[in-house]
């Protein structure tokens, strides 16, 4: 997970680079310093994808909520972790074919900004799912790295609990920031 979540902080705070311009966000999001460095990426981050994919579709097996029964917080948490969880899914894979894969194997060479900006500010169905999608993954990415830290016992007091969801919501705040802030950046450059 250490890996996904630092890919995706570093990912969001490079799209805001939207703000910068065209250039500034072509490099910052699609441009390479070295050859490696895609393959590098596609290891790091695609490799503990699909290994997440397959452990959470696993919890999504063998798990089932219970809030009808237990009304709690918790429990309302734990079944938005594996809502959010689905729609991730379905956003991280039409993002990586939209975003990524077609523009490179179809058109020969990375999405273009003026692309994904007229997307965003003329296609409402996308703009609601970069929303929605953006939404998800930070969700989802704050709340998992909450439960993390309590399944790994590194908060089992009330007070460290109590600073763990305040850190949680932190981490919420800043990546939905974040990701609305670049949505945005894309949405007006159009």
């Amino acid at each position: 997970m250490l890996p996904l979540g630092a890919w995706t902080f570093v990912h969001l705070w490079h799209n805001l680079a939207a703000f910068e311009g065209p250039d500034a966000w072509q490099a910052a999001v699609t441009g390479y310093p070295h050859p490696l460095a895609q393959l590098a990426t596609l290891i790091i981050v695609l490799v503990p994808l699909a290994v997440h994919l397959a452990w959470g579709a696993g919890r999504l097996a063998t798990t089932r909520p219970n809030n009808l029964r237990y009304g709690t917080f918790a429990n309302l948490k734990y079944l938005l972790q594996r809502v959010s969880a689905v729609g991730v899914l379905f956003f991280l894979g039409a993002h990586l074919w939209l975003a990524m894969l077609e523009p490179r194997l179809v058109v020969g060479h990375a999405e273009a900004f003026a692309d994904i900006s007229h997307e965003m500010h003329f296609h409402p169905p996308t703009l609601v799912v970069y929303l929605l999608g953006t939404l998800g993954v930070s969700y989802h990415l704050a709340n998992g790295l909450h439960s993390f830290a309590m399944g790994w016992g590194l908060a089992v007091s009330r007070r460290a609990l109590a600073k763990l969801d305040l850190w949680a919501v932190a981490v919420f705040v800043v990546l939905l920031s974040m990701s609305w802030g670049a949505i945005y950046g894309l949405y007006v450059a159009a």
